[in-house]
């Protein structure tokens, strides 16, 4: 028979651990706790776990947001599609003793491929950048292309993202235009969202522009970032010249330093690969006039 005192301290150390038990709740599950509608059509297991926080601190955000803004639906959108994929890869994993999770993930695929086709029409005439490359870069839109084309125009594209997916449009069109987004994509950029395809764009750019050394340049610190494949005896057929292959060696591992310590923008870099392309812009001027005499 338990004493009085006994109780007391059976009784104590049920609500600690109660408490503590509260307390250990994950911030996803504090947030479906206190919002359960924005929880209740996701699977219920461990798997996709970071898609699926991400998607619900994504959902929280623009539900406590009286008005949305671009880039919160813009990240809510991202957060959905990374999470409809990963929860369509693991409702094709089948349990044997635990069915009830593959029909659970099923479920949720379905639920999230129709939260992200709502939320594609939600956004369909909104005019921020970033939504209009969503539809553009997305959904296909080419409507939306040529919003876009008038908004940076207008100087009004910032994103990284954005300058460097519109400088892969201008390669085909106009290498000048092209170069200059990827530059300043590049200036723009913090050392974490840096793409170093960019490199790659800007070197095609260089080349058609008639500067093989500033597109070996790009090339060569493309591949001191990355691991992209190359066939160093084409590459360096861009130079021909040992010495200028040399040095071009040593400006590569400069550059590519800047890029990954995030000191690019404040560096000498940008102005010095703006001013190379001068030349190029100045011949390409030229030209125009000789063929409108």
């Amino acid at each position: 028979m338990l004493s009085g005192r006994n109780f007391v301290l059976i009784t104590s150390f049920s609500t600690i651990m109660l408490l503590c038990g509260c307390d250990r709740l994950t911030t996803t599950a504090k947030i479906c706790k206190n919002n359960p509608e924005i929880c209740m059509d996701l699977h219920k297991d461990g798997w996709c776990r970071s898609q699926r926080s991400e998607l619900v601190s994504d959902r929280l955000e623009v539900k406590e947001a009286p008005s949305p803004t671009g880039e919160q639906l813009y990240r809510l959108l991202i957060a959905t599609e990374k999470y409809n994929r990963c929860v369509w890869l693991g409702s094709g994993v089948k349990h044997i003793e635990h069915q009830e999770r593959s029909n659970d993930r099923a479920r949720a695929y379905g639920l999230s491929s129709q939260a992200l086709s709502k939320l594609e029409d939600q956004i369909k005439n909104r005019q921020e950048p970033i939504l209009v490359f969503y539809r553009w870069s997305r959904l296909g839109d080419e409507s939306a292309l040529d919003i876009l084309l008038q908004q940076e125009a207008e100087q009004r594209v910032t994103r990284p993202e954005i300058l460097a997916a519109l400088g892969g449009y201008y390669l085909k069109r106009d290498s000048q235009k092209a170069l200059s987004l990827y530059l300043d994509a590049m200036r723009r950029v913090s050392k974490e969202e840096f793409d170093s395809d960019w490199l790659l764009g800007a070197a095609q750019a260089y080349l058609q522009l008639g500067l093989p050394q500033q597109s070996y340049l790009m090339s060569k610190t493309n591949l001191l970032l990355s691991d992209n494949p190359v066939n160093e005896t084409q590459l360096n057929a861009l130079v021909g010249d040992k010495r200028q292959v040399a040095k071009l060696n040593e400006d590569a591992k400069a550059l590519a330093n800047t890029l990954s310590s995030g000191t690019y923008a404040d560096s000498h870099w940008p102005e010095r690969l703006r001013q190379a392309a001068k030349p190029a812009a100045l011949s390409t001027t030229n030209d125009q006039k000789s063929e409108q005499q």
